[in-house]
């Protein structure tokens, strides 16, 4: 278990960040890369670890972070819009149907919009989607994972560079 606690936290951390509105814009490129930094720097002092961090450590302790805060983003998420009973999707729906309408035919289109009215009139009156929720858990698993990533080899450099200058 603490092997896994440095990740579960900080992307617990990250998961909420992601839900903040104004905060949600950066959560790709910054809060998700920052929270992989920390779950390293956690997981040394949990380790008690003074030796420098491998690639295969900070890859798979960022793959984590970003698995659990797709995670808990994706349930808070679905738990806001299920007492709010409204989306981020219903803001944007006149912009993305003229976004389709330019983009794609008019029967791709025509069949994505009932999909997205499907899943909005779903929410309305249920307060829950189960496209909607899949649609935004496989999202964020994608940039997240990546990000995590990016962020864990980040986080070895900047670690292993304070390291090799006794920083640490």
């Amino acid at each position: 278990m603490k092997k896994y606690l440095p990740a579960v936290v900080c992307g617990f951390g990250a998961g909420v960040l992601n839900i903040v509105p104004l905060v949600k814009s950066f959560s790709c490129c910054m809060i998700l890369p920052v929270a992989v930094i920390a779950a390293l720097i956690l997981d040394r002092k949990a380790n008690k670890d003074k030796d420098i961090i491998k690639p295969v450590k900070a890859v798979g302790i960022g793959l984590l972070t970003g698995i659990f805060a797709s995670f808990f983003g994706t349930f808070l998420e679905t738990l806001i819009v299920f007492i709010t009973r409204s989306s981020d999707i219903a803001a944007g729906l006149p912009a993305a149907k003229e976004m389709m309408q330019k983009v794609t035919s008019g029967a791709v289109s025509q069949e994505m919009l009932k999909l997205i009215n499907v899943m909005l009139d779903d929410i309305a009156v249920s307060g829950f989607s189960i496209f909607y929720t899949f649609s935004i858990l496989m999202s964020s698993l994608v940039v997240n994972t990546i990000m995590g990533i990016v962020g864990g080899l980040l986080g070895m450099q900047i670690l292993n560079s304070k390291i090799n200058n006794g920083d640490a």
